[in-house]
């Protein structure tokens, strides 16, 4: 019998082993590069989701922004409006301000204009210069409260006038006239001297009444008789003598002297003036008990009054005048 040769044990291969550990390498590499990937994964979409979410919350921020911006631009719009208004408002008030503003100074010229015809016609038809003065001080004080430089020559002018008026003599025509009123008044009380000396009625009604019945009868018919003589000098002058009648008359003639007295004073006639006042003395003089208190006091009025003068050259306003009608036409085209 044939035996046969066993059969030799197989050998194993170191290289199984270095591609069995190779294979293990490389599937526990697979395994933890897929776990790596799957973190990155998970990280990714975290951070997808996180940016989403900020996306989202940055959005709505948008959105509310836009919304703000909306709105301020809608109060902006508003506000515009208004100051577009105001400004329209304020150009129509400044352009009212300056309508009233001129009008006042139009106002203003014409009390000025007023003033200074006032004050010519005080100094042309009455010769009254204090009115005159207080005129064109008024008028003066007109252009200060104005201010502007384009009157400074009317009111040289207007000072200029002011000093020619304030210049002049003072003449009291109304204290005169006061003082020819004072003598007017009192004539129909003047006794005449045609009738002899001023009865005294009062002094024998006292008398009369202290004393009794039986004396007061006496003396009554003893005043009517005396009543029935009268005794009068002449040794120093003539008394015109003068029916009853003609006393009223001679009084209204002294008051018409005395009238015309005081319109002279206020035409500023001296002539005339001191002509129907010495007329008017020698009436008093002449017609009127000299002796009266009245009568002396009426005398001495008159005679101081005629030694008054009244013809004072008094000056035109013709620079104020020319001042003014130069400062009128450029308001006017103004």
């Amino acid at each position: 019998m044939t035996y046969l040769p066993a059969p030799r044990a197989k050998r194993t291969s170191p290289w199984l082993f270095v591609a069995i550990a190779a294979l293990a390498l490389a599937g526990w590499q697979w395994f933890e590069t897929r776990q790596r990937l799957v973190d990155v994964q998970q990280q990714v979409s975290q951070k997808l989701a996180e940016f989403d979410t900020g996306n989202k919350e940055d959005r709505g921020a948008q959105k509310l922004s836009r919304e703000q911006i909306d709105a301020l631009q809608a109060r902006l719009g508003a506000v515009d409006g208004k100051i577009a208004e105001f400004q329209a408002q304020s150009t129509t008030l400044q352009a009212l301000y300056q309508d009233i503003a001129r009008s006042r100074e139009e106002l203003a010229l014409i009390e000025v204009e007023q003033a200074i015809v006032l004050a010519g016609q005080q100094l042309q038809l009455a010769g009254n210069v204090p009115v005159a003065v207080l005129a064109l001080q008024t008028a003066d004080a007109q252009l200060a409260r104005l201010d502007r430089p384009a009157h400074l020559p009317l009111r040289k002018a207007l000072a200029k006038d002011l000093a020619r008026l304030n210049a002049l003599p003072f003449v009291d025509m109304p204290g005169i006239s006061l003082r020819l009123e004072q003598v007017l008044v009192g004539v129909d009380k003047l006794p005449l001297g045609s009738y002899g000396r001023p009865e005294k009625k009062a002094e024998n009604e006292m008398a009369a009444e202290s004393k009794n019945w039986w004396q007061r009868t006496g003396g009554a018919v003893w005043q009517e008789m005396k009543g029935l003589v009268r005794i009068q000098r002449f040794d120093r002058e003539d008394v015109a003598l003068l029916a009853p009648g003609q006393g009223y008359l001679l009084r209204e003639n002294l008051k018409l002297r005395l009238l015309n007295a005081r319109l002279a004073l206020f035409s500023r006639d001296q002539s005339t003036y001191r002509n129907e006042l010495k007329v008017a003395q020698d009436m008093l003089t002449r017609h009127f008990e000299a002796n009266d208190k009245a009568v002396q006091t009426a005398q001495t009025t008159l005679r101081q009054m005629t030694t008054s003068e009244i013809n004072v050259e008094l000056p035109t306003l013709n620079d104020s005048q020319a001042a003014l009608r130069s400062l009128r036409p450029g308001k006017e085209k103004r």
